[in-house]
């Protein structure tokens, strides 16, 4: 993930996205106590995505902390044509998390908060499968893992110091 991580960005553009969120309960001798984890995710639409775990006793509050720190671990992900360049998978505690690229008018095929994460980033074309856990932290990590394993061909021929026409013909 390091490699693709953002270091400085304008955040004008940025749209937040709350993906799950979760009241707590903790028992005291003096009652229970509610409190809320919020999963936020933060993406420009173009490309940059980041997610943000909240927590806080109002619901309010926990979104807001959840944008902040999303805002804190942002990642760049080659979007081409609505599409992603190549198939990926990728695991995160539980969940794991399937992507191949799709034609243009197939649309975002995806479920939960995967959906959540590829709408962020901007990917408009997708077939996208979860297998194993539901857990939304651990999808939404997992997804972002996969997206910042994905390189485009550009990026690949400057790591091999080749042409593009290359890059494809061997």
């Amino acid at each position: 993930m390091a490699m693709n991580k953002v270091k400085v960005f304008n955040d004008v553009d940025l749209k937040d996205r709350l993906v799950a969120i979760n009241r707590v309960t903790k028992v005291t001798k003096g009652g229970r106590t509610f409190t809320f984890a919020a999963i936020v995710v933060v993406g420009d639409g173009k490309g940059v995505i980041g997610y943000g775990l909240g927590k806080a006793g109002e619901v309010t509050a926990a979104i807001a902390k959840g944008v902040e720190a999303a805002k804190k671990n942002l990642v760049k992900v080659p979007v081409l044509k609505g599409t992603i360049p190549h198939e990926v998978e990728a695991r995160f505690g539980g969940a794991q998390v399937f992507m191949r690229p799709a034609a243009a008018g197939t649309g975002l095929v995806a479920g939960g908060a995967m959906r959540a994460v590829l709408d962020s980033v901007g990917v408009t074309d997708i077939l996208a499968k979860s297998k194993g856990s539901s857990n939304p932290h651990n999808l939404v990590k997992a997804t972002i893992e996969a997206l910042s394993q994905l390189r485009d061909a550009y990026t690949i021929a400057g790591v091999r110091g080749i042409s593009m026409d290359r890059v494809f013909n061997g």
